[in-house]
C-alpha cells in the first residue's frame, strides 16, 4: 500500500528577516537559519566555502484551507492565464513546502546568517544542503513569459519596497 503522508523533522528555523508573506522586494533581505541545539556545531563544518543554500522550509502561517486544487490566475491576475497546483509556487500546495536558494553569508555556532531567504521569520526549516552547480538543471530552462512579468520586483532590494 503506498504511503499517504510522511513525518519529517524541522531541523531548525528563521530568524530575523522578513515577515508579512509580501510577494514581492524579498532582495537583500537578511535572515538567520538557526538549526536546533541537539545538533553538533560541526554539522556545518565546511559550509562557508559554498555560496548558497537549498533551503526546504514549510509555509507554516497556511491552513488546510489554503489548499487550491484547481486551475487558477496566478496572484489572481486575469491578465496571466489560469494554471494549475502545481505550477504555483505559494502555499495553495497540498504540501505547502517552500524552497529557496539563499546566500550563505557567514556561520555561527549554529546559526547560519544568509541574505534572500524568502521564508518569513518563524518559518520552520526542514532541510538544507549546500548548492552544487553539477544539480542544478542542465540545458536550457524554458518557461513562458508571465513569471517574467508576475516576478519583476521579487528579488528587487527590500529597502525599495513602496510603503
Amino acid at each position: 500500500m503506498p504511503v499517504e503522508s510522511i513525518e519529517v523533522p524541522v531541523i531548525g528555523w528563521v530568524v530575523d528577516g522578513q515577515t508579512g508573506r509580501l510577494d514581492d522586494f524579498k532582495g537583500g533581505v537578511e535572515s538567520i537559519i538557526r538549526l536546533n541545539p541537539e545538533f553538533p556545531k560541526e554539522t556545518l563544518q565546511g559550509i562557508n566555502e559554498f555560496s548558497h543554500l537549498q533551503v526546504l522550509w514549510q509555509f507554516s502561517q497556511r491552513s488546510p484551507d489554503d489548499v487550491a486544487l484547481h486551475a487558477r490566475s496566478p496572484r489572481d491576475n486575469p491578465a496571466w492565464p489560469p494554471t494549475g497546483t502545481f505550477i504555483h509556487h505559494n502555499h495553495r500546495r497540498p504540501a505547502g513546502l517552500g524552497l529557496s536558494f539563499p546566500k550563505v553569508e557567514r556561520v555561527d555556532g549554529l546559526d547560519i546568517h544568509v541574505t534572500d531567504l524568502d521564508a518569513d521569520a518563524g518559518t520552520p526549516v526542514i532541510d538544507l544542503v549546500v548548492v552544487f552547480r553539477e544539480f542544478l538543471p542542465r540545458g536550457p530552462v524554458i518557461q513562458p513569459a508571465w513569471p517574467g512579468e508576475m516576478l519583476a520586483d521579487y528579488w528587487s532590494d527590500f529597502r525599495e519596497r513602496p510603503a
